[in-house]
């Protein structure tokens, strides 16, 4: 087996890259770890290539050991990039070395994938009459049926029926006509299982070198006894200082009036009577309209009562839905049950008061009122089942807060007694954050208060805005304040020559909004927490970052305010353990917007004076990154009017290309789904690898799959110097089908091949 200074040499000289201190600190990092079978928090700072740091070191473990390494994150722009960038170049550069070209899955829901049983009309239609052959719907009359009938079509040419192969997509509504959720699926009494696109996808990942998934979905398989990941002893969790709150979204539970109703109406073809069940549900829906929002320290009589009504008519009507002895599988009754069976179980869970769960009542707007459970805290969740039987390595930019890792550490379970054996390390960033960007605290300005953003504050904004010539992006505490921001700045530049323009978040897609972003630099993004931690535009577009206020959890947040009251009654800190934690957190993320690469330059702007004159603000300072930090209005406009001046053309962005969900994409993939050069290695914009020959998966180009021969094919005849009209004659394929393909492979169908660089 090669060294690993050796792999990381040739892995970084693969995609054209230069090896940095923090990236060869880090690899060799995670190798002593895995060696040592000890856990490591590693926080890497953006352009380290942490993505390389980690992969080589998985990929050596898992050829030594003969079975694979779990990578984990949070987004699936992170798990685009791993599979669609990353391991297709990293496993062409290791390949001369290791003898064979490292392997790799993306493992995923069952509800990302198609359900054959389903397409063949095993189970009841989510929407009465929308799930119709081809011949029974109107196109024009119904885009639902129209959805529909497209996802049949695709259901006959793709080979991994995963749903981010289908370019454009679909609705979620059309989507659940042809999938399934884990708890509705037959399992192994499913006449279909060979043709399982989820046990295929499955069987093919216990295969591989590297197994890809998300947080929540390697949370419950941990929780439930790893059956859906395959055996492995290093597990590498990447974007860590999301795992808490994935993970307590992934074990909270929630019931309405509507969700106990709709249970009845499943089972009631199946069970004698639903009526009972029916009841229960009008009686909760008539105690929950009287509760007030926000969190319950006790369940009162009534909703006790309601509650109670649920679980018992739902048991009898679970002992019905029982299949008899040799009774063929049935998807009806499969629906009915998981139905039934959630409401049993969450009414329960909250008639149990469990020590640790926290009640609380939500209304909302589109589903009424929402009764919910979720445990106060998931350390010792993590550490009894993340934790206990394997090397786990936490990843981020962002694990250090206010000087050590003792905070993130303590919510992953691994502080206290019992805690198991860690290492935490910091390997810093290649950028040089006092240079390249400025802190500016307002510290003139008024402390924020609840009754909307304050005139001098809409007066700052402007200022900053016009000095920096657009080029904006505005994080706020509230779709209220950005909201609010958004008109106030629209109104007083509608005069203004140049024409800056405003976008905000909830307007479009929010892909859609940060390309435009990225793309005019006198465009300003207002918006709150997705564009904190997702938007990564990188040069000229992006010169300005506007935080409105220290992002504190709402006061009135229940699992944050149970968990403060907890730490308290211990006689710890609960403000600084849960809030200010927090809030150095989302700071961190939301700096971190503004320096993408070594060579952008730009001013952070906090508007909130609590930064400096605050007895935690020493806290939030140094859990920043070190930008040079100044009060001095005056010279921070004077920098960004001279940013302006001398600013460079924005970084091409092109749509997001299409992709095999285990093949290659043209270009490299951004936060938010577009393409521009990232910092890996501090690498040039490389031409990606082709899909390999063996790949099981196909790329889908407009409903169409594309083999690896196909691919092949299309190659041979654009170095032969066919047209696209030949080319798209040969293949049997409309013009435009072929004509995206070869964008997204890179080629040029003039008759010489070319690749594309951004």
């Amino acid at each position: 087996m090669p060294s690993l200074d050796d792999l990381l040499h040739a892995a970084v000289q693969g995609v054209g890259g230069v090896e940095r201190p923090g990236q060869v600190q880090m690899a060799h990092a995670v190798a002593d770890a895995i060696a040592k079978d000890e856990h490591l928090l590693v926080q890497a700072g953006t352009g380290t290539g942490k993505s390389l740091a980690y992969l080589i070191p998985a990929v050596q473990h898992a050829m030594q050991e003969g079975r694979p390494a779990v990578v984990a994150t949070a987004t699936l722009a992170l798990q685009a990039q791993i599979v669609d960038r990353d391991m297709p170049r990293l496993a062409d550069a290791l390949a001369p070395l290791l003898g064979r070209r490292p392997t790799y899955a993306l493992v995923k829901g069952r509800r990302n994938y198609l359900c054959a049983h389903k397409l063949e009309g095993g189970f009841p239609d989510d929407d009465e009459g929308a799930f119709l052959s081809v011949g029974q719907v109107d196109q024009q009359a119904s885009r639902l049926g129209a959805e529909v009938v497209r996802l049949r079509e695709w259901a006959e040419v793709t080979e991994s029926g995963d749903r981010d192969e289908l370019v454009p997509g679909v609705s979620e509504r059309a989507w659940r006509q042809v999938s399934v959720s884990a708890h509705e699926c037959l399992g192994g009494k499913c006449p279909m299982v060979t043709e399982c696109f989820v046990e295929r996808s499955r069987e093919a990942a216990k295969e591989v070198d590297v197994v890809v998934t998300n947080h929540s979905f390697m949370a419950i398989d941990s929780f439930e006894g790893r059956q859906m990941l395959p055996e492995h002893k290093v597990l590498i969790v990447d974007e860590a200082h999301e795992l808490v709150d994935r993970v307590t979204s992934t074990v909270t539970d929630e019931i309405t009036a509507t969700m106990v109703s709709a249970a009845a109406k499943r089972a009631a073809r199946l069970a004698e009577s639903t009526d009972a069940v029916d009841d229960a549900g009008v009686f909760l829906q008539g105690v929950l309209d009287e509760l007030p929002e926000g969190r319950l320290t006790g369940v009162p009589d009534a909703l006790e009562l309601a509650l109670a009504r649920v679980r018992d008519t739902t048991r009898q009507v679970q002992s019905e839905l029982k299949p008899k002895p040799g009774e063929e599988a049935d998807g009806n009754r499969q629906v009915a049950r998981a139905s039934i069976d959630e409401m049993y179980e969450n009414s329960a869970r909250i008639l149990e008061q469990r020590e640790l769960d926290v009640v609380w009542v939500n209304r909302d707007p589109r589903r009424g009122t929402v009764l919910r459970v979720a445990p106060m805290s998931v350390a010792m969740l993590l550490r009894d089942k993340v934790f206990g039987d394997r090397t786990v390595v936490m990843t981020s930019a962002t694990l250090e807060l206010g000087g050590t890792f003792d905070a993130v550490a303590g919510t992953l379970g691994l502080r206290g007694e019992g805690a198991p054996d860690w290492r935490g390390l910091d390997v810093g960033s290649p950028f040089d954050y006092p240079k390249q960007a400025i802190a500016y605290v307002a510290q003139h300005l008024p402390a924020p208060g609840r009754d909307g953003l304050a005139e001098q504050t809409l007066d700052e904004i402007e200022a900053l805005i016009r000095a920096a010539g657009g080029r904006t992006l505005g994080l706020f505490s509230s779709m209220r304040a950005a909201r609010e921001a958004t008109e106030a700045m629209r109104e007083r530049f509608s005069d203004m020559e140049g024409d800056i323009g405003f976008l905000c978040q909830g307007e479009d897609q929010i892909t859609t909004l940060v390309r435009q972003f990225a793309r005019d630099p006198q465009t300003c993004l207002f918006g709150t927490l997705t564009l904190w931690q997702g938007v990564d535009v990188p040069g000229s577009a992006c010169q300005l970052v506007i935080i409105d206020r220290i992002p504190f959890p709402r006061p009135d947040d229940p699992l944050s305010s149970a968990r403060s009251q907890a730490i308290a009654r211990m006689g710890g800190n609960g403000f600084m353990a849960v809030s200010a934690t927090h809030a150095a957190l989302r700071l961190a993320q939301g700096a971190g917007r503004l320096i993408r690469r070594g060579d952008d330059r730009g001013v952070v702007a906090f508007l909130d004076s609590r930064m400096m004159t605050a007895r935690y603000a020493g806290f939030l300072q140094r859990s920043l990154p070190p930008f040079w930090p100044t009060t001095d209005r005056e010279r921070v406009l004077a920098a960004l009017r001279r940013l302006d001046e001398t600013a460079p053309e924005p970084v091409t962005v092109h749509e997001p290309a299409l992709r095999g969900v285990a093949g290659a994409v043209a270009g490299t993939t951004m936060g938010d789904g577009a393409e521009h050069p990232r910092p890996e290695a501090d690498a040039r914009p490389v031409a990606p690898a082709p899909p390999p020959a063996a790949a099981s998966r196909t790329a889908v180009t407009q409903g169409h799959s594309w083999t690896a021969d196909a691919d092949e094919e299309l190659r041979d005849g654009v170095e032969l110097g066919l047209t696209l009209e030949e080319l798209a004659e040969s293949l049997e394929l409309p013009e435009d089908v072929v004509a995206a393909r070869l964008r997204g492979l890179g080629l040029d169908a003039s008759g010489a091949a070319r690749m594309s660089f951004d």
